[in-house]
């Protein structure tokens, strides 16, 4: 029985066999895939079941950004499409409830206007609240790890679990919460208190970004992890100063504006930005013997 077959009787599931997946990539890379869409907790535990009973993992895709989608694929991608009572975001509360593909920039909204203190600690961010535990999202104002309370997922053979996260849980840009296979469904989070002075934080910060950073082209956001240690190597920083910023091939370059994201202007496939990566990896080697990690998520 084939995948399309065997998902095709679930309610609240729609498959699409060789979707074009360009939009699923802020990057903008061109990339198909057959596509699940999944719109509720019982058809994702459905979909874990087949996909785990035909030895199948999926890749699951939010809004695209921090993630390189190759042009053609064997797995499936999965994207979660859970409804989202808007009346959640009326008044503050002391802890919210969010399925896992609410937008960063709704709660970004929601805490400007009243104040959430530690909310703006992902502020800019372009993920869904289900990829930025999964990578422990955070600035230079923060980490959301903190702030989450209680994540709930579906493990690989179907279990619905949900884990209260500790001191342990999160590291810089790494969540220990999710196995290989899990899917976040459902996230918790508090607020740190009310602050008036939230609202123009969150301003003065976007308006930093976007003089620092190419926040209007094509890039998966930061490609390298800043090096944390006794000091902290910043990759942008370091890029810049061996001049590299500009260096282009194929249609992806340096950007000028931040040394630490990449910029498609043109056709460039997911092979020519691994080539760009491994080469500014290389150059952060050789010049500072420091191994620099990748961010953004590379299938």
């Amino acid at each position: 029985m084939s995948l399309k077959e065997a998902l095709s009787n679930i309610d609240g599931v729609e498959f699409t066999e060789q979707a074009d997946l360009t939009k699923f990539s802020t990057m903008r890379l061109v990339a198909y895939g057959d596509l699940i869409v999944v719109e509720s907790k019982e058809a994702l535990i459905e979909v874990q079941k087949i996909l785990n009973s035909m030895k199948l993992n999926s890749r699951i895709v939010g809004m695209g950004a921090n993630q390189l989608l190759p042009k053609g694929s064997k797995l499936p991608y999965l994207v979660l499409k859970f409804p989202f009572d808007k009346s959640e975001l009326e008044s503050p509360k002391e802890e919210y409830t969010f399925p896992a593909s609410v937008r960063l920039s709704t709660l970004t909204a929601h805490a400007a206007k009243f104040g959430l203190q530690g909310w703006e600690s992902f502020t800019g961010i372009p993920a869904s609240i289900g990829g930025a535990v999964v990578m422990n999202a955070g600035t230079n104002l923060g980490e959301i790890g903190p702030l989450i309370t209680e994540v709930s997922l579906i493990r690989s053979n179907g279990e619905d679990v949900t884990i209260k996260p500790d001191e342990k849980s999160f590291e810089y840009r790494k969540s220990h919460i999710v196995c290989k296979g899990d899917v976040i469904y459902q996230v918790k989070m508090k607020h740190l208190g009310i602050n008036e002075g939230i609202k123009d934080k969150i301003k003065n910060y976007l308006e930093l970004r976007n003089k620092t950073q190419p926040l209007k082209e094509k890039t998966c956001g930061c490609v390298f992890k800043n090096s944390v240690g006794e000091l902290t190597c910043r990759a942008g920083m370091f890029i810049d100063i061996m001049g590299l910023k500009g260096l282009t091939h194929n249609g992806i370059r340096v950007s000028n504006k931040h040394a630490n994201f990449m910029e498609n202007f043109g056709s460039a496939s997911y092979e020519d930005i691994l080539e760009l990566i491994k080469l500014v990896k290389f150059e952060l080697k050789l010049h500072y013997g420091v191994d620099f990690e990748t961010e953004v998520k590379i299938d």
